[in-house]
């Protein structure tokens, strides 16, 4: 019952520890915010400061000037500690003492006003300074720690109370209580209930805050893991995948999906078996970092997607992750500069990685298959197997890129010039396909 309680108040709390990378994250924010903060109440020390320089001034001209004083002694604090937040992280000892100097300065403030005037301390209690002690706590909600809320309005309410005791106990025979409520606005009385209704206001406003702020904490905690996670994501998939799985209204579902007439394109290592039997597993690891690298520039640069690694094979698709128009002349252009990256270059200890590309244009599948628990967001359907099947067909007619007729068809003349290669039955489909290559 209590938990439940608690989750209805402050929110559902995390269940595990988090990563250091989120705490540094969460700290780093939370430094910003100190920053904002300082820049704020630096703000407010100047207009105190304009405000006080430019008010026609009906305080006493001769004795001491408080005000002057406790303000220039404020705005040094204030732009120092602006200082100290922008050369680095606070020490948090050093931000509960600031806290508490933040208000006590105010309080401060606030009961010099009765000598500045020459007034009875009961004078400071009505001073609309005293607004500022709410701007002050809600402050503190910019650093997104709920507990720097709770001293700041600890501070106030206590310093709060020790004004209004102050003025009981200073004149031992004259404590000028009131019940009247027009003798307290007519005059320097003072009444109890009033300044009771102030220290519950402040209290109040501070545990509203506090919670505010906890649950708001508990929410961008998830954020920060959500965003991370996303970021996470992004390594293993599609940037483009992972926005739309990110950016998706309901949760992602096996089967779900989308028709698009899109290109496929398959690459593949010629004799990688061969060179892999050769390497250590560092050094054939540290090779196809390379050899991908390189690949994932240039289709990238030509607008594809890769959807899948699949050993040294890669699964490319144009129009289906982003959309691209012209999606099967960037397919074969990626093709094109693919020969022309790796013929110019050798990988990992001089390893020379020729590479074989079917490509094929057609209707496929868009969307995400597996189970419940596990998915995987692929391109599937008959067209994504016939650009499977022409990849290896390079090796029976001495080429490194295949394309189907649909490709050919679809490219027009805004790739290159295409030469027949003959018409083979792809295995698993009865009827022909008419293959062609790229005229170099």
């Amino acid at each position: 019952m209590l938990e439940k309680l608690s989750v209805f108040i402050f929110g559902e709390p995390m269940k595990t520890r988090l990563p250091e990378r989120v705490r540094e994250s969460i700290a780093a924010q939370q430094v910003q915010g100190e920053r904002l903060i300082s820049w704020v109440q630096l703000l407010l020390v100047l207009v105190f400061c304009t405000l006080y320089a430019l008010a026609p001034s009906t305080a006493p001209e001769a004795g001491f000037q408080p005000v002057p004083w406790v303000l220039t002694a404020y705005f040094v604090f204030t732009l120092g500690r602006l200082v100290a937040a922008h050369r680095g992280r606070l020490p948090n000892w050093l931000l509960m003492v600031s806290v508490v100097m933040d208000i006590g300065l105010l309080m401060a403030l606030i009961w010099s006003f009765h000598i500045q005037y020459m007034q009875p301390a009961s004078f400071y209690l009505k001073a609309p300074t005293m607004i500022y002690v709410f701007i002050f706590i809600a402050l503190r909600a910019l650093r997104f720690e709920p507990g720097y809320i709770l001293l700041a309005g600890a501070t106030a309410a206590l310093g709060w109370l020790a004004l209004v005791l102050y003025v009981v106990f200073s004149v031992p025979e004259d404590p000028m209580i009131t019940r009247d409520y027009v003798t307290y606005l007519t005059s320097n009385a003072i009444l109890i209930g009033a300044e009771i209704d102030k220290i519950l206001s402040i209290g109040l406003v501070t545990i509203v805050l506090a919670v505010a702020i906890l649950r708001a904490q508990r929410t961008m905690t998830r954020a920060v893991l959500d965003s991370m996670a996303a970021a996470d994501l992004s390594k293993f998939v599609s940037r483009e995948v992972a926005e739309r799985i990110t950016a998706s209204d309901r949760g992602i579902q096996p089967g779900d999906g989308e028709s698009k007439v899109a290109t496929v394109m398959f690459t593949d290592i010629e004799g990688f078996s061969t060179i892999s039997e050769n390497l250590a597993p560092h050094e054939l690891a540290g090779m196809l970092n390379e050899y991908f690298s390189t690949l994932g520039d240039v289709i990238r640069e030509h607008g594809g997607v890769i959807s899948q690694f699949v050993g040294d094979m890669l699964v490319v698709t144009y129009n289906a992750a982003s959309p691209n128009d012209a999606h099967a002349a960037s397919a074969v252009g990626s093709a094109m500069a693919i020969q022309k990256a790796v013929n110019s270059r050798t990988f990992g200890n001089g390893a020379v990685l020729k590479t074989r590309c079917g490509i094929n244009t057609g209707d496929i599948v868009v969307g995400a298959v597996g189970t419940k628990e596990r998915l995987v967001f692929t391109v599937h359907g008959d067209n994504v197997n016939i650009a499977a099947r022409l990849e290896p067909l390079n090796k029976e007619y001495g080429t490194y890129i295949l394309a189907s007729e649909d490709t050919v068809r679809s490219c027009g003349n805004e790739a290159c010039e295409f030469e027949p290669v003959g018409e083979v039955t792809v295995r698993g489909r009865a009827t022909p396909t008419k293959i062609y290559t790229v005229k170099t």
